[in-house]
């Protein structure tokens, strides 16, 4: 019999297999929060008098059992059992008997499925922030090597002045630090704690919810309880707009390194073990790597909107419509985390090509530097403008190569030790080392 299961009812299979859908199968992924759930509710419970000292020590043990069997990959969802928190009840309740199915109280599926979702999205949010890290690091590390290593620069796909290795990796760099604070904000809207809002309008009992919210290591609670019940969905949508942005970054990355290692630009390499192959041009040494990393962070761009249109037009309170947003976000943090690390396996192996500028297809990219020069020597700057302009008209210019870059974020001074500061700061901001001693007090107790 379902929790929600009325004496004497029955429902159709059909329409059980439609709404239950995928639930079981991703509702493994929340089960570890479950449990971290039920252990904060269960303290709570005690301290309001629902549940006696004794009864509290046998649902921790119990609970704690199933902990160490969902670590170990022997948790399964029974056939039968339509989610994680009926699995768990049903688990308590066989061996516990009453006290198991006293654990429900003051509460409903729909604030437990929040809690769960909550704990879930925050903990895979700072996966997602340990691997973009991950990335930044490699891609500093690159500035730094290649800091000499001039690039021509574009604007319009035209040449338009020189750049640098160093720049173009440090500006990737610098790009995943404002990644790093839209993670940071989905982080915060996941750091609220639901728990005690029931199916949305509250309980009689005299829940102590701030318990809760301590002992889950959450920054604090969502007071309302119907708010509480309508952060679902926009919890998850924040989670998705932030890996779309990180995505954004990701893919126009991987658009330089499809355009730089073509044969027309050939400013890097690949090597062989990062390349496929043409089953008829044995010439083709083609970036499928690069190419692929663009398409599926460019599928990631348009995951905010199936939140918004799952959402669209829903009053207040709780709809089943929901249940979807699971299927939505769940597998989007598999994918942006397994593009992190394909991105910085690409980047660590990538070769860049020494002295491109020294090629004359590049003189032009030098005529700002000539224009300076004169502006210098007292020519006011649009005279000086129009002088160079004249002198390429008839073929009199000659490129000055000699760069003179020194303000802040230019060739000649990356401030890469800066942009590494203040990534350093936006992840110290998430303080994950106090969530994560909340949850190991809460599984120890």
């Amino acid at each position: 019999m379902k929790l929600w299961q009325k004496e004497n009812t029955v429902t159709s299979e059909k329409i059980e297999k439609f709404t239950v859908g995928k639930d079981r199968e991703m509702d493994l992924h929340l089960a570890e929060f479950d449990v971290l759930g039920n252990l904060a509710h269960a303290e709570m419970l005690q301290t309001i008098g629902l549940l006696t000292a004794d009864e509290l020590e046998a649902l921790r043990g119990e609970l704690k059992q199933i902990y160490q069997l969902i670590e170990n990959g022997g948790f399964v969802i029974e056939d039968g059992v339509e989610d994680v928190h009926s699995q768990v009840e049903l688990m308590l309740t066989r061996k516990l008997g009453d006290t198991g199915k006293k654990i429900h109280s003051g509460r409903s599926r729909n604030d437990q499925v929040l809690v769960d979702m909550k704990l879930y999205t925050r903990a895979r949010l700072f996966e997602v922030v340990q691997a973009t890290e991950k990335l930044f690091d490699v891609l500093a590390s690159r500035s730094e090597e290649h800091k000499n290593d001039l690039l021509p620069g574009y604007t319009h796909l035209q040449i338009a002045m020189p750049s640098s290795f160093g720049l173009w990796f440090g500006a990737y760099a610098e790009g995943l630090i404002d990644d790093v604070i839209q993670l940071n904000a989905a982080y915060r809207l996941a750091s609220r704690n639901p728990l005690g809002s029931g199916a949305g309008y509250g309980s009689s009992f005299p829940l102590n919810r701030q318990l809760t919210t301590d002992l889950l290591g959450f920054e604090g609670m969502h007071y309302n309880v119907v708010y509480a019940q309508m952060s679902r969905g926009r919890t998850e949508q924040a989670a998705l707009t932030a890996i779309s942005s990180l995505a954004a970054t990701v893919s126009r990355l991987a658009m330089d390194v499809c355009l730089y290692n073509s044969q027309n630009f050939s400013f890097i390499t690949l090597p062989d073990e990062l390349t496929t192959g043409s089953s008829i041009m044995p010439h083709k040494k083609n970036p499928d790597v690069a190419e692929l990393l663009r398409a599926k962070t460019n599928r990631m761009k348009a995951l905010p909107m199936e939140v918004t249109m799952v959402l669209s037009n829903l009053p207040s309170g709780y709809h089943r419509d929901m249940q979807l947003l699971k299927e939505i976000l769940m597998p989007a943090f598999d994918e942006i985390l397994e593009c992190l690390d394909i991105a910085a396996f690409m980047l660590e192996n990538m070769k860049v090509k020494q002295n491109l500028l020294d090629d004359p297809k590049y003189d032009l990219l030098f005529s700002v530097e000539r224009v300076n020069e004169l502006v210098i020597n007292g020519v006011p700057f649009r005279d000086a403008y129009r002088q160079v302009g004249a002198e390429i008209g008839d073929g009199s210019y000659t490129a000055p190569r000699e760069l003179k870059h020194t303000h802040e974020g230019s060739i000649g001074n990356l401030q890469t030790d800066k942009i590494r500061e203040r990534m350093k700061r936006e992840i110290a901001v998430f303080e994950y080392d106090k969530v994560k001693k909340a949850l190991q007090d809460l599984i120890r107790q």
